[in-house]
């Protein structure tokens, strides 16, 4: 590098200027920052921690630090989780079970939501409109849906031009 340096004025120059700047930095008073400085600097700084680390961090608070409190504490955490994964295993290996317990679920939920369809179409077409739609003629539902979303596409279009007035008359 020496030997490149005396022949080369380009690279002299360079590496003349950033020891210059180097000694110059060098040059400035050295200080120790007060104490609440790293501190403050750190509550600024977004620190993102893995959720394993997270759970690990909450779990270890809720555990005693020592004694029979400790214990007790961590037989009855071993004991309610080899109790839900023993139950989890025994339900996954029930498949017949599963099934029927999926399809009594998805059929509750089929009836709840038609239920709330019909309580929804009643309130919103009114008792005729809605059992027109019971007897399955869709046109009131149509019409309503078309009625609302011409509407909404209305009411956007005019809060947009009245933001592009409200917009030009403060500039």
């Amino acid at each position: 590098m020496r030997t490149h340096l005396d022949e080369c004025d380009e690279c002299r120059a360079r590496y003349d200027a950033a020891r210059r700047a180097a000694d110059a930095v060098e040059a400035l008073p050295h200080f120790t920052p007060r104490l609440p400085f790293a501190d403050n600097i750190m509550a600024k700084v977004q620190v993102i921690e893995p959720w394993h680390v997270a759970v690990a961090g909450s779990a270890e608070k809720m555990i005693p630090p020592r004694g029979p409190l400790r214990t007790l504490t961590i037989v009855g955490g071993s004991i309610a989780g080899l109790a839900i994964s023993g139950g989890a295993l025994w339900f996954a290996l029930r498949w017949d079970l599963t099934a029927w317990l999926f399809s009594l679920g998805l059929e509750q939920f089929r009836e709840t939501a038609l239920a709330g369809a019909g309580s929804l179409a009643t309130s919103a077409l009114g008792a005729p409109a809605s059992a027109a739609l019971a007897q399955g003629e869709l046109w009131p539902l149509a019409v309503t849906a078309g009625t609302t979303l011409l509407f909404a596409i209305a009411a956007a279009l005019a809060f947009r031009r009245l933001a592009a007035t409200s917009r030009a008359q403060r500039s």
